[in-house]
C-alpha cells in the first residue's frame, strides 16, 4: 500500500488540523439551498452561530457532471432518487456558479472558511480565481485520478472522501494526489449511503486507516444522528464532515439526510468535548478531585480507648472521609498498643499506636 510522507497536518485558512488539534467540522451545503441564494447565505449564517470551522460547496452544473441523456445509464433506480434522470437531479440540486463569488465574499465577512468539492478542471479553475482555500474530491470522484492531479496542481491542502473506494482505489488516489503536487493531504471514511446506517460505518477502519496511508485520516457522516461522528473522535478522527440544512422538511433532494441547525451545533459542542476527553495517558489524581480526596475511606477509631490498650477490630474501621490512615494499613494497628488515649471519631495514623505488636 501507498504510504508517501505528507505533511503529518493540514493548515487550511490559518486552522491546523491534524492529530493534536481539536477535530474541524465541515457543514456540507451541498444541495440543500433548494434553488434559493438567499437560503444558502442563511446556511453560512447557521453554520457560524453553530460553531462549524468552514462551509462546504459543490461546484459543478448538470452539463459539467453528466450528459442529457434519456438512456437507462442515465436514470436512477432505486434509492432516495429511484426513477429520476441524472441530469434533471443534478440540474435541481447544483450551486449556480453566479452564486460562488457572492458566498465566497460572505464567508469571509463572517469569518468562516468556504471551500468547495469541484467535479471537473473548469471548476478548479472558478474555485482558484475565488481563492478557495482548499479542496474536497467528493466520494464518487475518488477515481478520477486526473481531476485529483489537477486539484492537486494548485498546491492547496486537499480531503478526499473514500466512500466505495477499496484500499487499492484510495493509495491510487493518495499516489495520483502527491504525483500532482498535493503535500497536504487528508482521507475521510465515508459510507456513500443516502442515508448510511450507523451498522455500516465500522469505525475500526479509521486508525488502521491512518496507520496504513501515514496521513490525517477523519470521518464524512451520512447517517441521521451524531453518535457515529462523535465516535469517530475516540478513534483518531481528525475531521468530520456531515450534511447541514436549515430544515429536513424542506423537500430538496439532500434535506432529508441532513443536520438542522440544532444538530449542528450539538455535533460541534460534542466532537471537541470528546477530543478533549480524551487528552492524555494520566494516572494522577486531577483538580476536578482534589476537594474530594476526604471521602475516600480510612481508619478511625470507634470507641474510646486508652492508653496501652491493644487495638482489635472493633476498635477500628475503614470508613469515611478520608483524613486518617489508609485502609492499607490495617494490619498495622491491630494486634498493636495504643501509643495514647484516643476518642470515638478519631482519625486513625500510624503514630497512634507502639510499633512492637504484643
Amino acid at each position: 500500500m501507498s504510504k508517501i510522507p505528507f505533511s503529518p497536518t493540514l493548515c487550511i485558512d490559518g486552522r491546523i488540523i491534524g492529530p493534536g488539534y481539536a477535530p474541524y467540522v465541515i457543514a456540507e451545503m451541498s444541495a440543500n439551498h433548494n434553488g434559493k441564494l438567499q437560503t444558502a447565505l442563511e446556511l453560512l449564517e447557521q453554520a457560524v452561530r453553530c460553531g462549524a470551522d468552514a462551509v462546504k460547496l459543490q461546484t459543478y452544473t448538470a452539463d459539467t457532471i453528466t450528459l442529457d441523456c434519456d438512456g437507462e445509464d442515465f436514470r436512477i433506480r432505486g434509492g432516495l432518487w429511484d426513477g429520476r434522470r441524472l441530469y434533471d437531479l443534478y440540474n435541481e440540486a447544483h450551486t449556480p456558479w453566479a452564486w460562488h463569488a457572492p458566498l465566497f465574499a460572505r464567508a469571509r465577512e463572517l469569518g468562516i472558511t468556504m471551500f468547495s468539492s469541484p467535479f471537473d478542471s473548469s471548476a478548479v479553475d472558478l474555485l482558484e480565481d475565488l481563492g478557495a482555500p482548499a479542496y474536497k474530491i467528493a466520494s464518487f470522484e475518488a477515481v478520477d485520478l486526473p481531476l485529483i492531479r489537477y486539484v492537486a496542481s494548485t498546491r492547496k491542502p486537499m480531503i478526499i472522501s473514500t466512500g466505495m473506494a477499496n484500499a487499492d482505489e484510495i493509495a491510487e488516489a493518495i499516489d495520483a494526489a502527491h504525483e500532482g503536487g498535493c503535500s497536504q493531504l487528508a482521507i475521510l471514511h465515508c459510507v456513500s449511503g443516502y442515508p448510511a446506517p450507523a451498522s455500516d460505518y465500522n469505525l475500526r477502519t479509521i486508525p488502521d486507516m491512518a496507520k496504513r496511508f501515514g496521513i490525517v485520516t477523519g470521518l464524512s457522516d451520512h447517517t441521521l444522528q451524531n453518535a457515529t461522528a462523535i465516535a469517530s473522535i475516540a478513534l483518531g478522527a481528525n475531521v468530520i464532515e456531515k450534511h447541514f440544512t436549515l430544515n429536513r422538511e424542506g423537500g430538496g433532494p439532500d434535506d432529508s439526510f441532513s443536520l438542522e441547525p440544532k444538530d449542528l451545533a450539538e455535533l460541534c459542542n460534542s466532537v471537541r468535548t470528546a477530543w478533549q476527553a480524551l487528552g492524555e495517558i494520566d494516572y494522577g489524581r486531577k483538580s476536578s478531585e482534589q476537594e474530594n480526596v476526604q471521602f475516600r475511606r480510612s481508619l478511625y477509631f470507634v470507641k474510646d480507648s486508652r492508653q496501652g490498650e491493644i487495638i482489635t477490630a472493633d476498635l477500628i474501621k475503614s470508613i469515611r472521609p478520608g483524613f486518617g490512615a489508609a485502609p492499607k494499613h490495617l494490619d498495622d494497628f491491630l494486634g498493636a498498643v495504643l501509643a495514647s488515649d484516643v476518642k470515638r471519631g478519631s482519625p486513625a495514623n500510624l503514630d497512634h499506636i507502639l510499633h512492637t505488636k504484643k
